[in-house]
């Protein structure tokens, strides 16, 4: 703290070999400087008593100590070890470097500075801390590799957070935990800790490197592309700069020669190249979403329902708040006349965006819902619900036949009541669609017999002479 440096500069005064009385006059100002904490001042005298008398130790000393309460820790470090290069029984010297080690994140060199001070003086509490500190900096950065390689990222960034607590200056362990903030998803607060180190070192190829990373994970390609070209003419060796860079191209090129063929209609080479792009980099959360989605949409084209909603699911998982996968999965859903399933994901976009687009998607799932639940007299029929009036006369002679009571005047009384529900089943449904008027009504989906124009198909005896008279055998 601010009352050790202050205290290591004083006891530091005295161990100064034999020096010019002008170096001695400059520390002497220097030190009047430094107790009024202005450092740059103190910091320019001591520079001064060095540059009069270069062989000095204290001198490097103090001007460490003035250089730590300027946050300048790197040459803090350059002028501790060389004062304990002057002075290897310099104490206070080794302790110096040894803070400067730990703030740096060098929890080994700080270790053995630390021991070096209790060598000196077994009894010095600061370094018996201090150590302690190096050893539980080392166990951080231990667990934060393992769980690196675990890919426990939210573990990674806990051990950082920690870490850099006891080293508060040490750029590696703030890229460390930028990078798992990304790969978390936590994409503001790792640009924000990326730029902070960018603002100090503009060059700094794992700050830029991060930056791309955020980027690229939030689907921005081209410019994540640009910040990783950059990373690595500050580092050419920089490999994780290269792969991303190699991926994001990679991932790019794949995906819009899909959505190329995609607009030839050429379905079956877009659903190939959405799968090929998936499997490019599982991390890319944002883009990985899009293709699923992309890959549904090719599914659907081909009448791949059940893997198109798959693929729709993925994506929604990816990313809950991709409408586009909601809307693609519903339409799947209607297709397949899923149509309670179809009516949930259109309740979720309209909460989210409430356009009369999605109203009216939201109102058509709603009536097919409907539409679902009444009795299906199309199905009962055995025709497609665009069956021509001929075919709708062709299987309603067929069915009537099939159920009529006759047929089966041997048969059991349960079976002789099963055949007259569906025969009666089959004039209802012939009743139905073979007037235009209650055809389209029912169509449409409004409750016939609420409207009065569907009287339930008459009477058994009714339905038996109206075939007869229509159909005889």
């Amino acid at each position: 703290n601010n009352n050790t440096i202050i205290c290591d500069v004083a006891i530091t005064l005295g161990r100064s070999h034999a020096s010019c009385p002008d170096a001695e006059i400059f520390k002497e100002q220097g030190n009047a400087y430094y107790s009024k904490k202005d450092y740059p001042a103190a910091f320019n005298y001591y520079t001064k008593a060095i540059d009069a008398s270069p062989k000095t130790a204290s001198y490097y000393g103090n001007r460490a100590a003035t250089l730590m309460m300027l946050c300048r820790f790197r040459e803090a470090l350059e002028d501790s070890q060389q004062a304990v290069r002057l002075d290897d029984g310099f104490m206070k010297g080794h302790l110096r470097e040894g803070k400067c080690h730990l703030s740096l994140g060098n929890a080994m060199a700080a270790a053995r500075c630390f021991q070096k001070v209790l060598e000196l003086e077994p009894s010095n509490k600061e370094a018996q801390l201090e150590k302690k500190n190096a050893t539980t900096l080392l166990e951080y950065e231990r667990m934060a590799d393992f769980s690196f390689d675990k890919r426990d990222f939210r573990k990674v960034v806990y051990c950082m957070d920690r870490a850099i607590a006891l080293a508060p200056t040490c750029q590696r362990f703030k890229i460390l935990k930028a990078e798992c903030l990304a790969l978390l998803g936590r994409y503001p607060e790792a640009q924000s800790v990326a730029s902070d180190i960018l603002r100090m070192d503009a060059t700094n190829a794992d700050a830029l490197y991060v930056r791309g990373l955020c980027l690229y994970y939030e689907d921005c390609i081209d410019k994540a592309v640009q910040f990783f070209v950059q990373a690595l003419r500050m580092a050419p060796d920089h490999e994780k700069a290269r792969l991303a860079c190699r991926n994001a191209k990679a991932l790019k090129a794949k995906k819009e020669e899909g959505n190329q063929v995609f607009k030839n209609c050429s379905y079956d080479a877009a659903y190939q190249l959405y799968t090929e792009a998936l499997a490019i980099d599982p991390n890319n959360i944002k883009t990985n979403a899009k293709l699923y989605c992309n890959r549904a949409t090719a599914g659907a084209k081909l009448k791949k329902f059940d893997q198109a909603i798959e693929d729709c699911t993925k994506a929604i998982k990816l990313d809950d708040t991709y409408i586009k996968a909601y809307l693609r999965r519903a339409q799947c859903y209607m297709d397949t006349e899923l149509y309670e399933e179809a009516v949930r994901d259109y309740e979720k976009v309209y909460q989210t965006e409430k356009t009369s687009e999605h109203k009216q998607l939201l109102k058509t799932a709603q009536m097919e819902l409907k539409k679902s639940k009444r009795k299906d007299y199309y199905k009962v029929l055995g025709v497609g619900k665009n069956a021509t009036e001929d075919e709708i006369k062709k299987a309603y002679r067929k069915r009537a036949l099939m159920h009529h009571p006759d047929r089966h005047s041997s048969a059991t009384a349960e079976v002789q009541k099963e055949e007259e529900k569906k025969f009666k089943e089959v004039g209802e449904a012939f009743t139905i669609l073979s007037d235009p008027k209650k055809k389209m009504r029912y169509d449409s989906g409004h409750d016939l017999e609420d409207d009065g124009c569907f009287d339930g198909g008459g009477d058994f005896t009714t339905h038996c002479f109206f075939f007869i008279h229509f159909f005889p055998f």
